[in-house]
């Protein structure tokens, strides 16, 4: 299980890990405490008290005082603003799945605080919850995209009126969501098509996203279609399909983000933390220098897989399209590989326009970089002056706490040697 086609190494002693990896734990996870349920299955909400109406086409405001049911699909639409106070619960019908739409102009203000977070959940019973259960929400903005088609419509069965976004308002504010946990989305469409957790369409730059954690989405967790959104503060745990989605020329910068797999949830068609798009494959696009360039800096990305059931993951990141990916302080561990690249990226040399991976440590059990070219250079040198390990960890070899039911705890231990690519 030793890692293929090595190049020479430096070993470092671990002054030189406890340097640099104590300074970004210390400043990456102290944000995940005070608000996060890793266990939401245990948790019991209380019933709802009033159903949302499925048009919403004034400006809207829900009190955290009552517990709210959403019905099927629920539509902010006429350029209003739905606003949700900090603590609110809105439980999601299963029998009649609902989504929440906030269509193009109008706006979602959803600002919960540390001590009392927003929560969408499944309105079943505790302990019976499942990914899936409901729809999601969509947010649809005025952002730019980078299509033959300056506006398009939104994935998924939803009323055609209310379905269209993009456009030129490149520094649109769409949302405003901080603390907010979304549980069990990810409803089933038809045999191939599941909505995700967050979908966001063609968000301009003011737009705000931080603090937001979906758990066991059916789908997706995050989707970006464009826009130019930054965000910060991010969970994805345990999602079938994969964490953070990017295409249509998604601009922008994530920060202090987590994503938890384990081996055994993924789609059939392979799923992985981070997948990214340059463009839609099937409509091109019109602009080759606003093909997706995705900045992610201090993330977490682990898969709880272990020497029993490794085989079955895969790599961590997927670019296709001639995507861009910048990354810096990167923790990527359990997967089989770091990086899958498609056949869009026909020489090393694009590998090195296009991806970069700088400050970061990753433990994986086969080769680090998958290519589709044929070539002798060794690719691993993309990821030269990382850290890595000599041998296969498992998550709980690596990380302090990672299997805790109730506060697991993520940073890096500091009792292993890892080895420097140069």
């Amino acid at each position: 299980m030793k890692l293929k086609s090595i190049p020479i190494i430096l070993f470092y002693s671990l002054s030189f890990l406890s340097f640099s990896q104590t300074e970004i734990n210390d400043n990456q996870m102290s944000w995940i405490k005070g608000w996060t349920n890793f266990d939401p299955n245990q948790r019991e909400y209380p019933e709802p008290e009033e159903v949302l109406p499925n048009i919403i086409d004034s400006n809207s405001y829900l009190k955290n005082d009552v517990t709210y049911l959403m019905s099927g699909n629920v539509y902010v639409i006429n350029n209003a603003t739905l606003t949700i106070q900090e603590g609110t619960i809105i439980r999601c019908d299963v029998e009649n799945a609902a989504s929440l739409v906030i269509t193009k102009g109008s706006k979602l203000i959803a600002r919960g605080t540390k001590g009392f977070p927003i929560v969408f959940t499944s309105n079943k019973a505790q302990k019976s919850r499942k990914a899936g259960d409901w729809g999601g929400i969509i947010i649809a903005g005025s952002g730019i995209i980078n299509s033959p088609a300056v506006s398009k419509t939104i994935e998924g069965n939803f009323l055609p009126q209310y379905s269209s976004y993009g456009g030129t308002q490149e520094n649109e504010l769409t949302t405003m969501m901080s603390y907010v946990r979304i549980e069990y989305a990810g409803k089933k469409i038809n045999q191939s098509k599941e909505l995700n957790g967050l979908s966001l369409y063609a968000l301009g730059s003011n737009s705000i996203i931080n603090n937001v954690m979906i758990s066991y989405s059916a789908d997706d967790s995050f989707e970006c279609f464009g826009g130019r959104v930054n965000m910060s503060n991010l969970i994805s745990y345990k999602a079938k399909d994969d964490d953070y989605d990017f295409t249509l020329g998604y601009n922008g910068e994530l920060s202090n983000i987590l994503a938890i797999r384990h081996p055994y949830i993924s789609d059939v068609s392979g799923s992985y933390v981070i997948e990214a798009d340059g463009y839609d494959k099937k409509e091109g696009f019109i602009d080759l220098e606003a093909l997706s360039n995705i900045r992610i800096k201090n993330a977490t990305l682990i898969n709880l897989s272990d020497q029993n059931n490794y085989q079955h993951t895969t790599a961590a990141i997927s670019s296709k399209n001639l995507a861009k990916l910048n990354l810096t302080n990167m923790r990527i561990s359990g997967f089989a590989n770091v990086v899958k690249f498609d056949k869009t990226y026909k020489s090393y040399s694009d590998l090195q326009k296009y991806f970069s991976l700088e400050n970061s440590v990753f433990n994986v059990h086969s080769k680090s970089v998958l290519t589709q070219y044929s070539a002798t250079i060794n690719t691993d040198q993309l990821l030269k002056y990382n850290m890595y390990t000599n041998h296969f960890k498992s998550a709980a070899d690596l990380f302090t706490d990672p299997f805790d039911q109730k506060k697991p705890i993520f940073t890096l231990k500091d009792s292993e040697n890892y080895t420097v690519m140069q």
